[in-house]
């Protein structure tokens, strides 16, 4: 096994606008995390992530970007990311950005010159196409919802944008644009930073003729997905990139991935193939989602979950490498969404913490994961703030008269903002994210549930994740060892094995919030805890064991 830093590291991801508010207009900025670092030092964090800082309108969250080498007004000023940058290495940290060139804002220069005429110079650096029949050039629906095209005025054609009509998607075929994409990774590579996460990467290759998807029940608009996930010249552009930028540095590079399978992973995390470190797998985010999407709900399945992350740590071992991650800023709170937020949160929050970080991979820690947040509930629709939840909703209640208290309920479960709602610092007013009044309300329950708590509470979620966080930089097995499913069948107990260098781990965990007796295979017995999330848990493992709701056990043989 090559042992490389970023195998090695937890990363962290920080969301600024909900992370921390210095200056009191109820926005979370880089000032903001500055002064926390050393909370996030001291959890034992490797690797900040930092979702989009850039300049933007602001549509997605900042994921629509109008200027990659300035920094949000909201957020501060390049002066203050510099000083960022220097106090994350100074205290021994890295930092990773996200690069978002799958599409830019509608408020680009490369943009607004695009539009201006068919001859323009920028003309190519976007995707154009006359329409078809009167209607749009094909039948793709956008991921928020609605046609993937736009009509222009001004040059009677249609752009694509495959999420918000203010993304236009940019045109890798022009090699103009790639290399502009390649020279700004330079650049912020050339500031320090230690990385990439590539938003949708594997959107970036178009299918040549961009036909329309098949549309068997006749609607207006499908999922053209076939068509432009894991492209025909995604390989080639990746390859391409590492060439004249990744190979350069030693960097972190993580691509986010959806529709990609593990056999999609090999190609793409395969060191021989020098395209990135390792991928977003969506797979496992969609084991409770029904027929219709995501926002069809149905329960999770325990054994679809050990068939989908076996599937992975085996598909990748020796290969390529695996991220671990079970909630960040597009998907609900873990604790909410796999545990019990309620009656076991502390306890099922561990659990979870522990069967993540047992894995092989590396671990991606979403902010206010490590204090147990949970998901929220607003009453009404006009509380939340992201586009893809007020699309929906006016898709499905306004305009398609479905039951406001079902949508609602879907929102409730699977809605972006519940990751989005203020960091919980203290039990003081807004949870001491901000003076101000805060962009998104914050969660309710901030008094019981905040990182000051946290941190004074030695059997806290907070702690725990320090110890797991421990574990990996002084156990190699955590982090190298081969992966073994044991009992398949079982529905309620997760149990793997990892090997390695002739040492043996056990892990052990508790999905349920009943009480189960389980049997320790006979290599085990006499084995040492290595770590467990109830206190008074022995230290020597025994041939059965009674395990209580949502409890996790390590064992070391």
């Amino acid at each position: 096994m090559n042992k490389q830093w970023w195998k090695e590291s937890v990363v962290y991801q920080v969301y600024p606008r909900s992370f921390n508010d210095s200056n009191g207009d109820g926005i979370g900025d880089i000032n903001g995390i500055t002064e926390k670092l050393d909370y996030l030092k001291n959890l034992g964090i490797d690797v900040i992530w930092l979702s989009p800082v850039y300049k933007s309108p602001n549509d997605d969250n900042g994921y629509d970007i109008s200027d990659y080498k300035h920094i949000m007004d909201e957020f501060g000023t390049m002066a203050d990311w510099e000083e960022l940058l220097t106090e994350i290495h100074s205290r021994d940290m890295k930092l990773i950005m996200d690069l978002v060139v799958n599409h830019s804002s509608d408020e680009h220069a490369w943009f607004l010159e695009s539009r201006k005429s068919k001859d323009n110079p920028y003309r190519d650096y976007y995707i154009w196409r006359p329409g078809k029949d009167g209607r749009e050039p094909n039948n793709w629906e956008a991921t928020f919802s609605g046609s993937a095209w736009k009509y222009d005025e001004a040059t009677d054609e249609y752009f694509l944008h495959l999420f918000s009509k203010k993304q236009p998607d940019l045109n890798w075929e022009s090699e103009k644009l790639r290399n502009e994409v390649y020279d700004m990774m330079k650049w912020w590579l050339d500031k320090g930073i230690d990385g990439f996460r590539m938003d949708v990467i594997n959107f970036i290759s178009k299918e040549e003729g961009l036909p329309d998807a098949p549309n068997p029940e006749g609607k207006k608009y499908v999922s053209g997905g076939q068509y432009f996930v894991n492209g025909p010249k995604i390989h080639d552009y990746l390859q391409e990139m590492h060439q004249e930028v990744l190979s350069k540095y030693d960097i972190l590079t993580v691509g986010e991935m959806p529709g990609a399978s593990v056999e999609d992973a090999k190609l793409y995390t395969d060191p021989s193939r020098a395209e990135v470190n390792m991928v977003f797998t969506f797979e496992h985010m969609d084991l409770d989602s029904g027929p219709g999407g995501k926002w069809n709900l149905k329960p999770l399945q325990l054994r679809d979950l050990k068939e989908n992350i076996t599937k992975w740590q085996t598909g990748l071992h020796g290969v390529g490498w695996n991220s671990l991650y079970m909630n960040n800023h597009d998907q609900p709170r873990m604790v909410s969404r796999f545990g019990d937020d309620k009656t076991y949160r502390v306890e099922s929050a561990k659990m979870l913490g522990t069967f993540l970080h047992m894995l092989q991979g590396t671990p991606y820690v979403y902010q206010g994961e490590e204090i147990g947040m949970t998901n929220i509930r607003f009453d009404s629709i006009d509380d939340y703030r992201d586009i893809e939840i007020l699309n929906m909703y006016k898709e499905k209640v306004v305009e398609g008269n479905e039951p406001h208290d079902k949508v609602m309920e879907s929102i409730y479960v699977k809605g972006r903002d519940n990751a989005r709602t203020p960091m919980q610092w203290d039990a003081s007013e807004n949870a001491g994210f901000t003076t101000g009044t805060p962009w998104i309300q914050v969660n309710p329950n901030y008094p019981e549930i905040n990182a000051e708590q946290a941190v004074n509470d030695e059997n806290s979620i907070y702690h725990y994740y320090r110890k797991l966080i421990q574990l990996r930089k002084e156990n190699p097995i955590i982090v190298y060892g081969e992966y073994t499913l044991l009992d398949e069948e079982n529905e309620k107990v997760y149990s793997y094995l990892r090997t390695y260098n002739n040492q043996k781990l056990l892990v052990v965990t508790n999905f349920s919030a009943e009480e189960l007796e389980y049997v320790i295979p006979a290599e085990f017995t006499g084995g040492e805890l290595l770590i467990g999330n109830y206190s008074d848990v022995k230290g020597k493992v025994e041939k059965k064991i009674q395990l209580r709701p949502y409890e996790a056990v390590v064992y070391i043989g």
